[in-house]
């Protein structure tokens, strides 16, 4: 791989890991006094932020990004 990229600008070799963090909620279910039975739609909610961190072991250089969501917008 060095010798392919030839002389050009230096070559950093950096280890990528990425994970999602989120909720998933089920809204049917709440709280309330007796005998009251409050009426709740039933709706999943999900809710993520996705975050992407690189790193470089010879220097320790580090690299992150934390996304409300992901395209290929997003990794340019």
């Amino acid at each position: 791989m060095v010798a392919a990229w030839g002389n050009h600008r230096p070559l950093r070799l950096m280890f990528q890991d990425e994970a999602r963090f989120g909720r998933i909620a089920d809204r049917r279910y709440c709280w309330c006094h007796r005998p009251d039975r409050p009426v709740v739609s039933a709706m999943v909610t999900q809710e993520y932020t996705y975050a992407y961190g690189a790193v470089s072991p010879l220097d320790g250089a580090f690299d992150s990004l934390v996304l409300p969501h992901v395209n290929s917008d997003c990794m340019q």
